[in-house]
């Protein structure tokens, strides 16, 4: 959110702002070709060589295989090293690895490949009709020859010793496999039918749109309403400010940046990501905001800057939301190298942090 310029000069312009939601789509829209932007379901890997591997998608607490969580597809204009660009985002299901400002139970991934590459072609795909030809082996990254886990979409050199169908990451996803389905399925054709496991988040598009800026003559209505302590309930699909009033703090700059927070994401109140390279986030406390030394650099030296957050809106969508036994946040924020360095068509860690809704007392 960017602060206002009291000393007369106008400054830079604002930073636009991207809106992410979810909406239903074909599945085909959803594959690595189409470059989409989703959440859930399996990742859409952009390279199809070294995709981050199961040390590096494990869990830096339980040390479990999280799940893919999210990705934005977010290319650079006029850099050709980054024409295809997308980050990937993973978090922990354990709901006791989700201690208070904690982010260790999260990793986030960049790949970046150039307009001509190996794996697609030069010219985009249609965005209207689904490609032609058979459905591509979801099993296995085509061009690589990587196989991938059946319950997760991730890396998996483990196949199942009997059947050797389907694949996995590790023993913790194929025992999950077993005793769900497999158990009954092995050595049968339904094997090899790639289903959806219950160990992924639903997916969905991420369809993203600017943001538009707030009339001026609804400020006072929103001064009053908020005044009032707006007492009207929410909608079931959009976020429950009362729930969310009852985490923050209450002493008054922890209650003046939630009020802004609440205030500038009413006006749409389905965005489940804010997207905003070189902007800056919505923070929902007034607490446990990172100072620059708190971002680490890239690898390359580069400073990191912000790109984009995860609002908790996304939480109504995941069906997690079991009262004192769910993962949780306030806000997700993804910080990325700001010269996007190229790793060739490898999968670079960026960083990610956790702010949660303060809930100290006063």
């Amino acid at each position: 959110m960017n602060s206002s310029n009291m000393s007369g000069d106008p400054g830079p312009p604002p930073v636009k702002v991207d809106l992410g939601f979810l909406e239903e789509a074909e599945p085909w829209r959803l594959l690595s070709p189409q470059f989409p932007s989703k959440v859930g379901g399996k990742p859409a890997w952009l390279s199809q060589k070294g995709p981050p591997s199961l040390p590096e998608l494990e869990c830096e607490k339980c040390r479990l295989p999280m799940a893919f969580l999210l990705q934005v597809y977010a290319p650079i204009s006029g850099e050709d090293r980054s024409f295809h660009r997308t980050l990937f985002l993973f978090c922990c299901k354990t709901c006791e690895c989700y201690t208070c400002n904690d982010s260790s139970c999260m990793k986030v991934f960049r790949c970046q490949l150039p307009r001509k590459n190996e794996f697609y072609p030069y010219d985009p795909p249609s965005e209207d009709e689904p490609p032609s030809g058979p459905e591509p082996d979801q099993r296995v990254l085509s061009v690589s020859g990587i196989r991938l886990c059946w319950v997760c979409g991730c890396p998996g050199n483990k196949a199942c010793s009997r059947c050797h169908a389907v694949n996995y990451c590790g023993k913790h996803h194929q025992t999950l496999h077993w005793k769900t389905t497999h158990k009954r399925e092995c050595c049968t054709p339904e094997a090899s039918i790639v289903t959806t496991s219950s160990f992924l988040f639903p997916e969905s598009e991420l369809v993203i749109e600017p943001e538009e800026e707030e009339e001026e003559e609804e400020d006072t209505k929103e001064a009053e309403e908020e005044k009032e302590g707006e007492d009207c309930p929410p909608s079931a699909d959009t976020l429950a400010e009362t729930d969310l009033e009852e985490m923050a703090m209450h002493d008054n700059q922890d209650h003046k940046v939630f009020q802004q927070f609440k205030k500038r994401i009413r006006p749409e109140p389905h965005q489940v990501v804010r997207y905003s390279r070189g902007g800056s986030p919505l923070w929902v406390s007034s607490k446990h905001i990172p100072s620059d030394q708190d971002i680490p650099a890239c690898t390359c030296g580069a400073k990191r800057t912000f790109e984009f957050q995860v609002m908790p809106q996304l939480l109504n969508s995941l069906c997690v939301d079991t009262t004192g036994d769910s993962i949780d946040w306030g806000t997700l924020v993804v910080y990325t190298c700001s010269a996007s360095c190229d790793h060739d068509d490898q999968y670079c860690p960026e960083f990610i942090w956790k702010q949660d809704f303060s809930s100290e007392p006063t």
